[in-house]
């Protein structure tokens, strides 16, 4: 079935994220509240929400986007390569600037969006960040009404299941099993927080965002049993 699908019709993505303010104390009085009562599950008695916040950016109404790196494939005759960019700035106009290259060359129904675990996380973070910043939302992120054989999204993670749907499986685990080389060789999500707000180090968000985005490409091909891409096919625009 993947094998029907034309990989040049696929624009696979990533996106990192980070609590919306630099610290607990920088909220005011009712969104302290509002995030205590929202994250009291997930914290339960081991964490004060102050300590907690560091983790805000998992949740759209908490966090903010800084980045989408995307990627996308090229033929020209037997020539393959997998070129790669970067949307990140302030939030509004990076999601703007997504929603533009959506609109142009990726809108048909013939394309799709993927990702890994972007089904629970990229591809609805994206979307309720789009709607709180004011902006329409794109024909490819806007679900309501669509049934499910008509949602244009492909997700890594679903695919490896195979139905088993307890099973959750990281992308760097995926990268080990495959042979593939690890996207994870600097930071991880639990650091992003960090090195955006303490470091103000963007660029190297964005080469971890890209190298997942590669890796999730390198998955998919797996998936399909094609051969993995060389540092020599990758392209950044």
């Amino acid at each position: 079935m993947l094998h029907r699908i034309n990989l040049e019709h696929i624009l696979f993505l990533d996106i990192e994220t980070v609590p919306e303010m630099e610290s607990f104390d920088d909220l005011d009085d009712e969104k302290q509240a509002l995030w205590d009562q929202k994250s009291k599950y997930q914290r339960k008695d081991e964490f004060s929400p102050e300590e907690f916040y560091e983790r805000a950016g998992i949740w759209a109404e908490f966090g903010k986007i800084i980045c989408i790196s995307v990627g996308y494939f090229n033929f020209k005759g037997d020539i393959r390569t997998f070129r790669t960019t970067t949307f990140h700035g302030e939030e509004a106009l990076l999601l703007k600037e997504f929603k533009n290259l959506l609109n142009s060359h990726f809108n048909s129904t013939k394309h799709l969006l993927c990702g890994h675990n972007a089904k629970e996380f990229d591809f609805p973070y994206i979307a309720r960040r789009m709607i709180i910043n004011g902006i329409a939302l794109p024909y490819k992120l806007n679900l309501f009404g669509k049934k499910p054989w008509e949602i244009p999204h492909l997700d890594t993670m679903e695919l490896w299941k195979f139905g088993d749907y307890k099973h959750f499986t990281s992308l760097k685990l995926l990268a080990n099993i495959f042979g593939i080389p690890s996207p994870k060789n600097d930071i991880d999500g639990s650091q992003v927080r960090q090195v955006y707000y303490e470091e103000k180090d963007i660029d190297r968000i964005i080469t971890y965002c890209e190298k997942d985005v590669v890796t999730t490409a390198q998955v998919f091909l797996k998936l399909r049993g094609d051969e993995l891409l060389d540092d020599t096919e990758l392209k950044k625009v």
